[in-house]
């Protein structure tokens, strides 16, 4: 009897052309967040779509994210027992039956008590790590949590636990794709930013942007939560200045794609993030300048402006 299965590494594949990716830029990314604001998920779906541009997580590691999983110190969210839906009962960890979101205090959970399997874990072992936030990108994460008081950081408007297709349907598709888009005169018409983006493409968008920042492999791949190949995986090893280049690098993004009018917009929805940049020049604001200063900010906790109450009604 043979030790190894000989064919375990062998891929087959159909031969196929693989589908291209499509790859935003990060003003398109940031006009997509806003839009998702708008329509319903308020805060939620507007830190949501930063994360996923921003971080490069999976979905499931995205939407799983709880309090107790961030690091206000590091600024960093930790991942290790992603947000999974099967049969329509969402699970997080494998000795989680069904998750409930309390109305008041952490999650609960309903069913017996499962033993812990491969299901609650990251899709590989190096799946498992800590994710830095961008300093602009943790003052959302940290509003949105100062925000409500439910168990998980992302949720819909009545307080449940995304729903992947839901989401997808209702919100990311109509965010990205427009409305009413061959009706210029339709008073819902919205524009496309990128027809066809998925949620799943921000990952590959935030790996090419490391790639254009030149950070090295190692740091891409331990970021993304995937392992080197070959030697590389016992030699070469990331650095707390990797870790700052790829920081520095997306930071850089944010500032780019705010361009006048996003500001403009945004400063209306969060008047306290002006006051902010002004104060960290030493500076008061004067009564009429024109919003010049990216929002590279500290984190308050202030809460979040109501939004529209468009598709909220909507169960998710």
């Amino acid at each position: 009897m043979i030790p190894a299965n000989p064919c375990a590494v062998v891929r087959v594949t159909s031969g196929d052309f693989e589908i291209e990716r499509l790859v935003t830029a990060p003003v398109h990314g940031l006009r997509a967040a806003m839009r998702l604001y708008e329509t319903g998920l308020g805060p939620s779906g507007f830190t949501l779509c930063l994360a996923d541009l921003y971080t490069g997580a999976r979905w499931s590691e995205v939407v799983g994210r709880q309090r107790h999983e961030y690091d206000a110190v590091t600024k960093a969210i930790r991942i290790k027992e992603p947000l999974k839906e099967v049969n329509g009962k969402v699970t997080k960890g494998g000795d989680l039956a069904v998750i409930q979101v309390a109305p008041e205090g952490p999650a609960v959970t309903t069913g017996r008590r499962k033993k812990a399997n491969r299901s609650g874990r990251t899709k590989t072992p190096a799946g498992t790590r800590w994710v830095e936030l961008p300093p602009s990108i943790a003052v959302f994460y940290e509003l949105l949590m100062n925000g409500h008081d439910g168990a998980f950081v992302f949720s819909s408007a009545e307080g449940h636990p995304l729903r992947r297709s839901n989401f997808r349907q209702r919100y990311w598709r109509s965010a990205w794709d427009g409305v009413d888009v061959d009706d210029p005169q339709s008073r819902t018409h919205l524009p496309p930013i990128l027809a066809g983006f998925t949620f799943h493409e921000g990952r590959h968008t935030h790996s090419t942007w490391m790639i254009e920042d030149g950070i090295p492999e190692v740091a891409r791949r331990a970021r993304l939560g995937q392992k080197m190949k070959g030697i590389a995986r016992t030699y070469d090893h990331v650095t707390p200045v990797m870790r700052q280049q790829v920081l520095d690098g997306l930071e850089l993004r944010w500032a780019a794609s705010l361009t006048v009018s996003e500001r403009r917009r945004l400063v209306q929805w969060f008047p306290h993030l002006e006051d902010q940049a002004w104060s960290r020049l030493g500076t008061k604001k004067p009564r009429s300048s024109p919003i010049r200063l990216p929002l590279i900010l500290k984190t308050t906790k202030k809460p979040w402006p109501p939004w529209r109450p468009g598709l909220s009604d909507l169960h998710i």
